[in-house]
């Protein structure tokens, strides 16, 4: 019990943490146009809301834990949808977003998903696919972060365009498809585990 109490807090700490930071984010993104932090912003949102549905799931069966884990895969895809819309605009008005913003952004959402990472890390194979979509979600964040601070650090000294802006964002796409597809399959794991 003491163990399920402490990850209930681990995971309200997280979901507040990724809220927070999803607003700080969201307007620097709109500020500078950029499609990475755009990307990440919106995969912050995902995350606090993916953390507070796994808060209210963690005392439920394995088999609705299952079906919830089924749902969690298909949230992950909503931020690479939004970010190939943003992409589709950017590419049509390819300005650089600033680079000096973009990597200290970048070094932030770095350090708040170290931090929920780190936290969920003891958790990822507690409760099946629910811990474990915390858990990549925000390891998978973690990758992103660097990605988007070495865009900035390109952008501001080696290439001032909108394709490192652009790749970065595509990549952190690519990255919640696969964290996606390993959800669906731990729920599928535990569906027929349940059954």
């Amino acid at each position: 019990m003491k163990s399920h109490n402490a990850l209930r807090r681990v995971v309200l700490l997280v979901a507040m943490l990724n809220l927070g930071y999803f607003g700080i984010e969201f307007a620097v993104a709109l500020a500078i146009g950029s499609v990475s932090l755009f990307a990440d912003s919106i995969d912050f949102l995902e995350d606090a809301s993916v953390n507070l549905l796994i808060l209210a799931a963690l005392g439920w069966s394995m088999r609705a834990r299952s079906r919830v884990g089924m749902a969690l895969a298909l949230i992950l895809l909503v931020p690479g949808l939004a970010t190939l819309w943003t992409a589709w605009q950017k590419f049509n008005s390819p300005v650089p977003p600033q680079a000096l913003a973009l990597t200290l952004t970048g070094l932030g959402a770095l350090a708040v998903n170290l931090s929920c990472a780190y936290m969920l890390a003891a958790y990822r194979h507690h409760s099946g696919s629910l811990t474990r979509a915390a858990f990549l979600s925000a390891r998978n964040d973690a990758f992103a972060n660097v990605a988007i601070i070495a865009e900035g650090l390109v952008t501001a000294f080696v290439w001032r365009s909108a394709w490192p802006d652009l790749v970065v964002g595509l990549g952190i796409a690519a990255l919640n498809a696969d964290a996606a597809r390993e959800v669906w399959e731990a729920a599928r794991e535990e569906r027929r585990a349940a059954a």
